[in-house]
């Protein structure tokens, strides 16, 4: 048994240097997938916009596409139905999963979500790569997790280096990975967590810049520093940022019960209405199309004003919402980027015209509302500053990206809006009738010492009943330590290690202090 615990807490010691060279094999197998996934979206692009042009003006040609779209539809809905977990963005899932609320079957998510994804960019629908990329990330470390039979615990930290992959494959963004996958997914920093996931998210990156470039998603002039005297817009666009991001969450969420109140409607009908809205707006508004990057590109080339800008603007909301809710297999991180730098140009351009900002600044208010727009709606803020630092190649913006964000964060919070992740994350488990987890739940590890004639003395972990939300994770005896298992007899004096919910310190703590504590009648008796 003693050589067993030594092994054992060896084994604890081999950990982070176990977990650097499985993120190093997650980062480069979920950086292949998602760099190939990529690949075939720009494609997807390109292919769109040539049929579009070959079938423009023919009606028998466009009647043709209309018809394509309509197979497309189907075929996405069988998808769908046959493994229901790459409905939408695969981010709220993979929370589930890591709350232990759900549980994917990793090889049906990536084969479906990668040609569903695929499918519904052809198709034009307004939908993002991000949310895709970090579920195919999260389900190669997965696949890898339980090929080589690992636990429940270490399986979810390649679950984490996978979704950390994902998206830094996806952007070239591999301090945002690390950074969203710890702040949204994992919910926790620790050191030989955040190096595994380092090691996957600069993995993937490689890999990714190798085929594909290392261009910037967004590339857009900034001309330097907005000078202070024009902070109080900063302050002022946090908060539409904050007032619009929340009217985004409640629309999104509303837009999905529309659907899914709608009886006559089913997984693959649903799907019928974006991919037919989609072959309008081909032949109408063409630039509605998509993830968005071309917005951004006008925008900050100064090629429309205000009014077609607001336009713009409100067709891009409902044609994402539209695409969304019907339960879709997409992300809605990209085009709610280009939502916000959309706010940002209409601010600017106002703010130009109305209080005299130079028009050379309305490109620093684009940037500033991408991530203050991002941190109102998903509400993690240090994940989109250092997203759009990436995503734009620009370093120079840390004080505004900062106050803008921050009183985006907080008017979403005193308006209740509930981050978008989350609140779908609520509705997928209240479909499947399950409780949800509690959000961000804090975790307190404390130390208690057996005295002798205790009830813990003399009997072994499996044979107490411990209070609820809380585990023994090591013995301290002496200056041995033990691994806490089943068998493990306790002893006198030993320094049982003890974590336990932050909510329920106060009586987990109250019960395993009287279970440590010396028994009266035996005191008596002494």
């Amino acid at each position: 048994m003693k050589n067993n615990a030594s092994e054992a807490v060896r084994g604890i010691h081999l950990f982070p240097l176990r977990l650097i060279a499985e993120g190093l094999a997650v980062g480069a197998a979920a950086g292949l997938v998602v760099t190939a996934y990529r690949w075939l979206l720009e494609k997807a692009g390109e292919w769109l916009s040539a049929v579009l042009d070959f079938t423009a003006g023919s009606p028998w040609k466009m009647a043709g596409w209309f018809a394509v779209l309509l197979l497309i539809a189907v075929i996405v809905g069988k998808l769908v139905k046959w493994e229901p977990m790459i409905s939408g963005s695969g981010i709220p899932q993979l929370e589930g999963e890591m709350a232990g609320k759900l549980d994917q079957t990793w090889w049906r998510v990536l084969a479906a979500k990668f040609c569903g994804g695929f499918l519904c960019l052809l198709g034009g629908l307004s939908l993002g790569r991000e949310g895709p990329s970090i579920q195919l990330g999260a389900m190669v470390g997965k696949g890898l997790s339980r090929l080589f039979a690992l636990g429940k615990t270490e399986g979810k930290f390649l679950l984490t280096c996978g979704a950390s992959a994902g998206l830094a494959a996806a952007f070239h963004a591999p301090l945002a990975g690390v950074l969203f996958s710890l702040e949204e997914i994992h919910k926790n920093f620790s050191v030989s967590v955040l190096i595994s996931v380092m090691t996957a998210s600069v993995t993937a990156d490689f890999l990714a810049s190798a085929f594909l470039g290392r261009d910037a998603v967004f590339q857009f002039q900034i001309h330097g520093d907005l000078p202070m005297e024009y902070f109080w817009m900063v302050l002022v666009l946090g908060l539409v940022l904050g007032l619009f991001g929340a009217f985004y969450n409640w629309f999104t969420l509303k837009a999905q019960s529309l659907y899914q109140g709608a009886k006559f409607l089913n997984t693959t009908t649903r799907l019928i209405f974006p991919f037919m809205l989609a072959g309008v707006l081909g032949y109408t508004v063409p630039v509605l199309l998509g993830s968005g990057g071309n917005l951004i590109t006008m925008v900050t080339d100064h090629q429309f004003g205000i009014s077609a800008a607001l336009l713009l603007l409100a067709g891009k909301f409902l044609f994402s919402a539209a695409s969304f809710g019907s339960g879709a297999p997409g992300g809605i991180f990209f085009p709610l980027l280009v939502l916000g730098g959309l706010t940002g140009g209409i601010f600017g351009m106002g703010c130009s015209e109305i209080f005299g900002l130079p028009v050379e600044y309305i490109n620093n208010f684009v940037l500033l509302a991408m991530a203050g727009y991002f941190t109102a709606i998903v509400r993690a803020p240090l994940t989109g500053i250092i997203l759009i630092f990436e995503m734009t190649g620009s370093l120079s913006q840390l004080a505004t990206l900062t106050l803008v964000s921050g009183t985006a964060f907080v008017v979403a919070e005193l308006m209740r809006s509930e981050p978008i992740y989350e609140s779908l994350l609520t509705r997928i488990l209240k479909k499947q009738g399950q409780t949800v987890p509690k959000e961000n739940q804090g975790k307190v590890l404390k130390q208690f010492v057996i005295m002798q004639s205790s009830e813990l003395e003399g009997r072994s972990i499996a044979q107490i009943r411990w209070p609820e939300s809380s585990l023994i994770v090591a013995v301290q005896r002496g200056k041995e330590e033990i691994l806490a298992r089943g068998s493990t007899r306790l002893m006198a004096s030993d320094t049982l290690l003890v974590m336990m919910d932050e909510d329920r310190e106060g009586e987990v703590n109250d019960r395993l202090t009287e279970l440590c504590m010396e028994r009266p009648e035996t005191a008596v008796k002494h």
